[in-house]
């Protein structure tokens, strides 16, 4: 398909820090790379720069804010007026990557908009209330006025889920949630995770580790609580974010937290940790994919993206509720050494989420997609020449 004149253009939400969201656009580009990618805000010396080096890249007024790149959270009352004002009239195929406003741009009936749904704004849908009592707007009158934004927030990406032409969405936990708010059918390509950097390491030691940005719903206080009420067992916490702080404060002696630490370093915490412990309801769930890689078993909470990438009893297990109670007993039921866990069979499962199965199936997707479009294209051309 990049052998065609078919002019491709990529969508973006915005593109200042990396997770797995620029991850998946760094493959797509990967795919068709003299593709432009259009953006509300682009820190250029960011980590995004590295991969996008040499694409050209179109950022919104958004930009122009004083702070844009540090404070564009606090532009979302404009980024539906912003994402509109992108002019993609020159282009065959839009492809939006989204899990904000990205897939609410403007396109035409020639157009063919494919949108990789991370997921629905999650704080307008059906998260609303667990973010409102998380950045403390439950009362008052900045409680009136968040809820009145995201009412309004609501309504508008309701309406543009009507310009899009296909939903992919990255798990099917997503595809219930895009069929419950859009009531639209869509595929299921799960993200790329990169296997190949996240070799098997058979050897474990005595103590478990997970690895997260420190806001409200990965629930880190969760795990670190559970764990400082045990204190017989040891835990290493990676990661950093708004809430290390407080957590911190809350962790006993055998609560290790190491905050921002490199690749290289979390890499061989996840080989050498006995088990990776995931607390979090996650649209998918890149990292305890990662851990599998590394042969280590998921201690997951069974909720969201996780119950299709660990197999219970096979790769990992499951609690049953984000509660400090069954997180322990899921630890103690992993510590009776009634499972075995076998690090090659991890291994396995880990690839099937690799980059190249991302890649082949969402390159199939797109050209069939076009195949399809072109098609009732030039039938409705028929049938007006008739």
């Amino acid at each position: 398909m990049s052998t065609t004149p078919i002019k491709i253009a990529f969508v973006h939400d915005w593109l200042v820090d990396k997770g797995g969201a620029e991850s998946t656009l760094t493959a797509m580009l990967e795919l068709w790379p003299d593709a432009p990618v259009y953006t509300l805000v682009y820190d250029q010396h960011g980590p995004c720069q590295t991969f996008l080096d040499g694409h050209q890249v179109n950022t919104s007024f958004l930009q122009k804010l004083p702070q844009a790149t540090r404070r564009y959270r606090s532009f979302l009352p404009l980024m539906p007026l912003a994402i509109e004002q992108f002019d993609l009239s020159a282009y065959d195929i839009i492809i939006s990557n989204s899990y904000a406003v990205a897939k609410g741009v403007l396109t035409s009936p020639d157009h063919l908009h494919i949108s990789y749904c991370c997921s629905p704004i999650r704080y307008a849908w059906d998260l609303q209330h667990q973010y409102l009592r998380e950045a403390h707007l439950n009362y008052g009158i900045k409680s009136v006025l968040a809820r009145l934004l995201l009412h309004y927030i609501r309504l508008w990406d309701a309406r543009t889920a009507n310009g899009v032409d296909e939903f992919i969405a990255i798990s099917g936990f997503i595809a219930r949630r895009i069929w419950k708010i859009y009531r639209r059918e869509s595929a299921i390509i799960y993200p790329p995770v990169d296997v190949d950097n996240f070799g098997l390491y058979e050897k474990k030691e005595d103590f478990y580790l997970t690895a997260s940005r420190m806001v409200p719903y990965k629930r880190i206080d969760l795990i670190v609580d559970a764990f400082s009420r045990m204190p017989d067992k040891k835990l290493v916490v990676i990661g950093n974010g708004p809430d290390f702080k407080k957590i911190k404060a809350r962790a006993n002696f055998n609560v290790k937290l190491l905050g921002y630490q490199p690749l290289n370093v979390l890499r061989d915490h996840m080989q050498r940790a006995k088990a990776f412990i995931f607390a979090a309801e996650e649209d998918f769930g890149i990292v305890p994919v990662e851990a599998q890689a590394c042969g280590t078993p998921v201690i997951a909470y069974r909720k969201g993206g996780g119950l299709e990438t660990v197999v219970d009893g096979e790769t990992g297990l499951f609690f049953q509720e984000q509660s400090v109670e069954s997180l322990q007993d899921a630890v103690r039921r992993f510590e009776k050494g009634s499972y075995h866990f076998e690090p090659l069979l991890l291994r396995r499962n880990a690839e099937q989420f690799s980059k190249g199965r991302f890649q082949r199936e969402f390159q199939k997707f797109v050209e069939d997609a076009w195949k399809v479009h072109e098609a009732k294209s030039l039938k409705k051309l028929t049938v007006q020449a008739k």
